[in-house]
């Protein structure tokens, strides 16, 4: 245990994001709130008031490590409470090997099932592995005796093994932000076996839905001596029969070398209140106007994501581009505006999507567009999410088809800000928010037939049918709403709402 006098922390959270904005005023550094609502950020953080003291661990850029320019340990108090954060310093040339090659290049094609697009040359496992390391002395050094930290994403897949080495009395739980592939996929991973036994190190591993729990079942039998404790069920609201990501059963507790293992899927949801707060806003209702005005009497198709070979956006224009060759009763009276911005301003992995993207929306407008309608509206910067709850607003369509996606909070935010209980939701098979939201209009964007056809469907469809399944829809994206997650990451701790409030009296 440390020697220093601080006071421990009963809930250490492990993230490699601060949890505020350090904006310069006057000179000095201010650290303000997260503008992003749907980051889990505040969620995590408002777990800090149900405790006696708590802390979070995060990465910092230094050119120095060893004398960084910032102290190492602030204590920041804020409308969740009074709390430490421990930032680590790290070289850019260790954010670049630990996090851009390592984690996007070759576990991030891995994990989404793109073996083609692994690359193993560029990896530095030495700096993932010391990168992993201090993290997990940070987790250490803030935790008080039996306390409870909580690891987030595949970027830190070895402190929980590290962490139950330094601190053998913490309760460790981990959650698992992207898709886990089955084993024949994920043991193209030659570091395997470390990572896993990293993950059974762990009282709890959680992941978004019940086909990535079973998923990391096989992948743990197929290298260790691992044993089914407990398989339940799948729960109803998780198991959308029209879903290729669909599952009967899940192993709910593991044994592993003389532990219990418990797993838990706990789909991340969004923050209903807030987004239907702004929906209904005065802003909102200006800008959604505005936008209604300059449609006419256009049908809107609107898709968000990011840049990346995952979300499926290639295929999707090349489906809007077929159903404009072969429905042309439909030109004039569509447009598609396709959101796709760039993951991360370092990384140049995407940059070949990106020129293919804007080369098929010039042919497609090229093709079809003219003087008075132009077909697709291609945006590549980030919208601001009150302007962007106002276009979701305004769609009539929300089509939403990555080849993988491990939750997808694009068709939640979609439905949370239909407040006017109207607008239909296509949704690939393979997102994993697809095995929860019924009422969507399946896709499989790996079929020509099955994408247009969807479409085609969702924009025929009439207003009773939209508003019966927007119903439904909203009603499981308002039950299963982001702290429903994180109480069900907690509860699988043995840390429900009572106990919290119970840690946080003093003994």
């Amino acid at each position: 245990m440390p020697s220093d006098s601080r006071e421990r922390s009963n809930l250490v959270i492990v993230y490699h994001r601060q949890p505020y904005e350090e904006v310069e005023v006057d000179g000095k550094i201010e650290y303000h709130e997260n503008k992003s609502p749907n980051g889990i950020v505040p969620t995590l953080k408002s777990f800090f008031g149900r405790f006696d003291k708590g802390a979070w661990v995060a990465w910092k850029n230094s050119d120095d490590p060893a004398h960084p320019d910032f102290e190492r340990v602030v204590e920041i108090s804020d409308a969740y409470g009074t709390y430490n954060v421990s930032r680590l310093p790290l070289t850019p040339e260790q954010v670049t090997s630990f996090y851009h090659v390592t984690s996007k290049e070759a576990f991030w094609p891995i994990l989404h099932g793109f073996k083609e697009r692994y690359n193993y040359d560029p990896v530095d496992w030495s700096t993932f592995r010391e990168v992993n390391w201090a993290f997990a002395e940070a987790a250490a050094a803030e935790a008080a005796e039996g306390a409870v930290v909580w690891v987030h994403d595949y970027n830190l897949w070895l402190v929980p093994g590290y962490l139950r080495t330094l601190r053998p009395d913490v309760k460790i739980s981990f959650f698992h932000h992207t898709p886990f592939p089955g084993a024949d996929i994920f043991n193209v991973l030659p570091w395997r076996k470390e990572i896993l036994e990293s993950l059974l190190a762990c009282d709890v591993v959680g992941f978004h839905i019940p086909r990535y729990v079973n998923n990391f079942v096989s992948a743990a039998r197929s290298l260790l001596e691992v044993d089914t404790q407990k398989r339940e069920k799948v729960k109803p609201e998780l198991n959308n029969q029209t879903s290729a990501l669909s599952e009967q059963s899940v192993v709910t507790e593991l044994a592993y070398e003389g532990r219990t293992v418990r797993l838990a899927a706990s789909p991340v949801g969004v923050d209903v209140e807030y987004i239907e707060n702004l929906a209904k806003s005065e802003e909102t209702a200006t800008k959604l106007a505005e936008i209604r005005e300059n449609q006419g009497d256009r049908r809107l198709i609107l898709s968000v994501g990011r840049t990346d070979y995952t979300k499926g956006g290639i295929e999707q224009l090349e489906s809007y581009e077929r159903l404009l060759e072969n429905h042309p009763e439909l030109r004039d009276k569509i447009q598609l505006m396709h959101v796709s911005v760039a993951a991360n301003a370092n990384m140049t992995a995407y940059q070949q999507i990106q020129e293919d993207l804007e080369s098929m929306a010039g042919r497609i407008n090229g093709r079809f567009g003219s003087f008075e309608w132009q077909p697709l509206v291609l945006i590549s910067r980030p919208v601001p999410f009150k302007e962007l709850v106002a276009y979701y607003r305004a769609a009539d369509v929300a089509w939403i088809t990555p080849l993988a996606d491990g939750m997808n909070l694009v068709c939640k935010e979609y439905c949370a800000s239909r407040t006017d209980g109207d607008g239909v939701l296509v949704l690939s098979e393979f997102a994993g928010a697809a095995v929860e939201i019924a009422t969507a209009v399946p896709t499989n964007p790996f079929s020509y037939k099955s994408m247009d056809s969807a479409l085609l469907h969702a924009l025929a469809m009439d207003e009773d049918e939209r508003r019966g399944r927007m119903k439904v829809a909203r009603d499981l994206v308002k039950k299963q709403d982001v702290r429903f997650w994180a109480e069900d990451q907690m509860r699988a701790l043995d840390l429900g709402s009572d106990e919290m409030a119970n840690a946080s009296e003093p003994a």
